[in-house]
């Protein structure tokens, strides 16, 4: 029997899906993010936490998709970066990597998961690698934090993508979520931060809310790409996090975004009007929200349950040939 396309999308509902589109896209490797940097191609880098926002980005074709430990923030509730830990992220990593088929997959490693030592570095390297289907991981660390990253990219052969800056999971110590490398003491130690990286083994870097001309110095220095958050027009790429571009995240707006939509009203209007409908008893509509039995064994089971239990049922009487919106 021959369904048609339009018969197969109404029988599609959350928790009985279609299959993943496909965009077209290429695969984007650590290949592809080389050829951008060296014909000068801005390269184009999101975040996403789970399966919706994976798909979105790779419906977008972005180059490159961070599964960010600001997802404890943005996504979980908690106040900073640092009270997430490894399993979560490897739980979202793993929920992000099903909903991508081009973009280059890269995620954080949590505060707490790399300071240690470089043996403990590389072991949750390993896992992102393993268990949250990454192809890359990012530590926020300076020069300090180089011997880890050789470890993890000469020892272990995951790439690795630096991140120097406004480091989040180390905010406290530097004073807050405030812009770096404002004096000419703070810039010469990016600078050092960032060469000491590339040194390590990093293939690409996040620099973040930092000057402008602090960021072009260090993009003009380095071999590698640079990805700006917050750090000017100068880099090689661009990086915003996803949830507060689209306004889903109610606390604040850093500066450097760019808005891009407003879903979170438009979200909290939606559940508004749900909330009034059910109230008011227009949803949900018999004959258009809901499932009819065939007309012979509807009126038996009318005819059951007065007799049974001395129900008169309601809603209406189906009709013969008339099909629900989803058939199960």
């Amino acid at each position: 029997m021959l369904i048609s396309r339009a018969a197969r999308q109404m029988r599609m509902y959350s928790a009985r899906p279609a299959a993943r589109d496909t965009t077209g896209h290429p695969k984007v490797t650590i290949q592809t993010i080389k050829k951008l940097y060296a014909e000068r191609k801005p390269i184009a880098l999101m975040t996403a936490y789970d399966y919706p926002t994976a798909v979105a980005c790779e419906r977008a074709g972005v180059d490159m998709v961070l599964v960010g430990d600001s997802l404890a923030m943005v996504a979980l509730g908690h106040d900073d970066t640092s009270q997430i830990t490894m399993d979560e992220m490897i739980h979202h990593s793993k929920a992000v990597s099903r909903g991508l088929r081009s973009p280059f997959i890269v995620a954080d490693l949590p505060f707490g998961s790399y300071q240690s030592d470089e043996r403990t570095a590389v072991e949750n390297a390993v896992r992102m690698v393993k268990e949250g289907r990454a192809e890359a991981v990012k530590l926020e660390t300076g020069r300090r934090g180089a011997p880890k990253i050789d470890a993890i990219v000469n020892g272990a052969g995951i790439p690795v993508v630096g991140h120097i800056g406004l480091t989040p999971q180390t905010a406290v110590a530097l004073g807050g979520f405030r812009v770096q490398g404002k004096s000419l003491a703070s810039a010469q130690s990016l600078v050092d931060d960032a060469l000491a990286l590339q040194e390590a083994g990093c293939f690409a870097m996040v620099l973040e809310a930092m000057p402008s001309l602090v960021a072009e110095t260090v993009t003009r220095l380095l071999r590698v790409p640079t990805i700006g958050i917050g750090a000017g027009p100068a880099t090689s790429g661009q990086a915003l996090v996803l949830s507060d571009m689209v306004g889903m995240f109610d606390r604040f707006t850093p500066k450097f975004c760019q808005s891009y939509s407003d879903l979170g009203p438009r979200m909290a209007d939606a559940v508004g009007e749900y909330k009034k409908e059910v109230r008011n008893g227009a949803f949900p509509v018999e004959g258009v929200h809901t499932y009819a039995m065939p007309a012979a064994a509807e009126e038996s089971w009318r005819a059951y349950v007065q007799q049974q239990f001395g129900l008169e049922l309601g809603g209406n009487k189906s009709e013969e040939g008339v099909a629900s919106t989803v058939q199960v």
